[in-house]
């Protein structure tokens, strides 16, 4: 397919060419959110949702956006997450080095040496994570990682060859946050067409991306439903639960990925995919046949996947019995909490089941 035609074909199921919603995910992308920090991607989300109504943002630091239905009912809900994984100080040692551990799955194999952003209260500064010199014998500790065991946090360290003062200046202490440095954080392009995006955090900017473009062209559901921006959820679902326990909606759909792997049958493809179940237990059937639906009045192919290694919003606030009925939609992803890799369409096409199943 042409760059032209597809651009077309795309911007009429979405409302977005696949250039617009790259460049809103290179956007999001340059904006750290690690669970618990998520400020930046805040306010963004408010100035943008704000064309579409009145977002108000709740105690857990949730974003809401509430839009009034044409028809009385059970009011619906969709949620994405806005925050990403990464990694937390530890402590902090001698000539600015920093000891960190993970915040969520993340793995620093995965991120390799490389420079990194941490987050400090009063100001951002550089750091190198690294991971000790190759040209080692078995004397030292780290010459194993070239032979047999991976890299694990307890192995590596953040260099930023700050004194203890300008550390402290910057308001960096155990605690603080940090993420892959911005400049590493730029999506690629790939495929024929450029239908594929590779980024870190695609998961969660993807599905944010997604439910931004929803809100846009969301002006009359049928009934009441609220779009939920929900806060860190990589580590325990904490806003869901929040949310959960508040909120009047029965029916809550999370936009998530899902990973691209053989023991799902879930290939790299642009069709989304109904996640049945996951390490919780089988999401709800008669929302999920409702999304079934749904996809074919869109005229979209639905693919279902019953995940092992994975957990959602959705799997979170049902199995906590804190609404009755709750499925997940999402996008095949690839190389999941690492440099993963997205088809463009498959984020355009949930939006789009999600907007016929509200409509």
């Amino acid at each position: 397919m042409s760059d032209a035609r597809a651009e077309v074909e795309t911007a009429g199921r979405s409302g977005m060419t696949r250039d617009e919603l790259a460049q809103r995910l290179a956007d999001l992308g340059a904006l750290h959110s690690p669970s618990g920090v998520e400020e930046a991607v805040d306010a963004y989300l408010v100035e943008q949702l704000s064309a579409a109504g009145e977002p108000r943002t709740d105690t857990a630091g949730n974003i809401v956006l509430r839009i009034e239905g044409r028809e009385p009912g059970p009011v619906r809900a969709v949620l994405a997450h806005k925050d990403e994984i990464g990694a937390m100080v530890k402590r902090v040692e001698e000539r600015g080095r920093l000891r960190v551990g993970k915040l969520g799955g993340s793995f620093p194999w995965v991120w390799g040496e490389g420079p990194v952003d941490v987050l400090g209260r009063h100001a951002t500064v550089p750091g190198i994570l690294s991971f000790g010199a190759r040209h080692v014998s078995k004397e030292s500790p780290h010459r194993e990682q070239q032979e047999s065991t991976g890299v694990r946090w307890q192995d590596a360290w953040v260099e930023t060859k700050l004194d203890d003062g300008a550390l402290d200046a910057a308001g960096i202490r155990p605690g603080t946050r940090l993420v892959p440095a911005a400049a590493r954080k730029a999506p690629v392009r790939l495929g024929a067409d450029g239908e594929y995006v590779a980024a870190y955090a695609i998961d969660d900017k993807g599905a944010v991306a997604g439910l931004l473009a929803l809100a846009e062209r969301l002006r009359s559901p049928r009934h009441t439903t609220e779009l939920v921006f929900t806060a860190r959820e990589e580590i325990g679902c904490h806003g869901a639960l929040w949310y959960a326990r508040h909120t009047d909606a029965e029916a809550v759909v999370a936009f998530e990925v899902t990973p691209v792997a053989d023991e799902y049958g879930v290939d790299p493809g642009p069709d989304p995919v109904l996640v049945v179940g996951d390490a919780s237990g089988p999401l709800d059937d008669v929302l999920g046949a409702e999304l079934d639906d749904a996809a074919t009045a869109a005229g979209v192919r639905m693919r279902h996947a019953s995940l092992a290694g994975f957990g959602s919003d959705a799997s979170k606030i049902l199995s906590s019995g804190l609404v009755p009925r709750a499925a997940c939609l999402a996008f095949a992803t690839e190389n999941t909490h690492g440099f993963e890799i997205a088809h463009l369409d498959g984020i355009a096409a949930c939006a789009r089941v999600l907007e016929t199943w509200l409509s």
